[in-house]
């Protein structure tokens, strides 16, 4: 993300921002272990079968990225991430795929941002 800052001697300073990296990162590990820690949370998957190239852990942390910054389009959500995120999720669906692998997890999705919700001191 980037900045303007007005300095004391009225020049303009431009910032950039990588704490979306950083929280991606710690926000990854935390839906990540709590998916781990709770068994009910594990979606049943055939043991034969194509294995999902992005995982629940990944999903659900794009989906409350995409929450946190606002967007209301997946389409436009997806676009960002692919030019911002391709560095942490090598994979990204297409808004199709995107938007069924979020209603399928809408149990595990209400379940941890309950779970972020508690671990937050606001």
């Amino acid at each position: 993300m980037i900045g303007v800052a007005y300095t004391n001697d009225s020049t303009l300073e431009v910032t950039v921002d990588t704490d979306l990296d950083t929280l991606a990162t710690a926000l990854y590990v935390k839906v990540d272990d709590a998916l781990k820690d709770d068994p009910r949370l594990t979606r049943w998957r055939p043991a034969v079968g194509i294995a999902p190239k992005l995982s629940d852990a990944e999903l659900i942390t794009l989906s409350v990225i995409q929450a946190f910054l606002g967007f209301t389009s997946e389409t436009r959500f997806l676009r960002f991430a692919r030019e911002h995120l391709s560095h942490l999720f090598p994979y990204l669906p297409g808004q199709s795929g995107y938007n069924k692998r979020l209603r399928a997890a809408a149990f595990q999705l209400n379940v941890l941002i309950r779970v972020l919700a508690t671990d937050t001191d606001l």
